[in-house]
């Protein structure tokens, strides 16, 4: 049920910054009720959609979510672990914490005083790579920057450039205030600059 919200995911990355891809599963008796993810541009989060998909069936279901469930929203809206609690959950499957303000185990301790229970590090490393590139924004205030041409750069907000002698982590603090997460670049001489500066990243593994 993990990789299945994991694909939901991963169908929306590249599309929902500046907030990170997150799927979610309800699934009651290994049947799934609803499956979703992120919005384009972050919203409606993945939780609230499977919840108003599922109706009064997930009372007493599972929930699986490739990220810890938010404590608080900056619009003001219900915060997906408030909508979880209100649905009637009655455990949450979680692949990996959330470091952002917004989360950072609040989500969690409020979901277990709640009676819910919770199990964490379901495909954990799967899940951290998914989204890579917003952990990195929230931890070092820089984008995932990483090679990729063709098909993969699909899996990115968009083309990173750099004029030469540009101060290349200057410009990549301008773009994660933009609100992108992860870029990509095709020019070999930028990723060997990059890559000079440690701000190229590896690959990412496919979930």
């Amino acid at each position: 049920m993990m990789r299945r919200a994991l694909a939901q995911a991963a169908a929306q990355l590249g599309r929902t910054a500046p907030n990170p891809s997150v799927g979610c599963v309800l699934a009651r008796d290994g049947v799934v009720i609803a499956a979703a993810a992120t919005g384009d541009g972050g919203r409606p989060h993945a939780e609230e959609q499977a919840v108003a998909a599922a109706g009064d069936a997930a009372r007493g279901a599972t929930a699986y979510v490739t990220l810890e469930p938010c404590a608080r929203r900056s619009s003001g809206a219900a915060s997906c672990t408030d909508v979880l609690i209100a649905a009637g959950v009655a455990r949450v499957v979680i692949a990996v914490a959330d470091p952002h303000r917004f989360a950072d185990g609040a989500g969690l301790a409020r979901l277990r005083a709640a009676g819910i229970e919770i199990v964490t590090g379901v495909c954990e490393a799967e899940a951290a790579d998914l989204n890579a590139g917003f952990f990195r924004v929230v931890r070092e205030g820089l984008p995932l920057v990483q090679w990729a041409s063709g098909s993969d750069a699909a899996r990115y907000e968009r083309r990173f450039t750099a004029a030469p002698g540009e101060d290349l982590r200057a410009a990549l603090e301008a773009e994660a205030a933009a609100g992108a997460t992860r870029l990509y670049v095709d020019d070999p001489r930028l990723a060997a600059a990059l890559e000079a500066a440690g701000l190229l990243s590896p690959p990412p593994r496919t979930p």
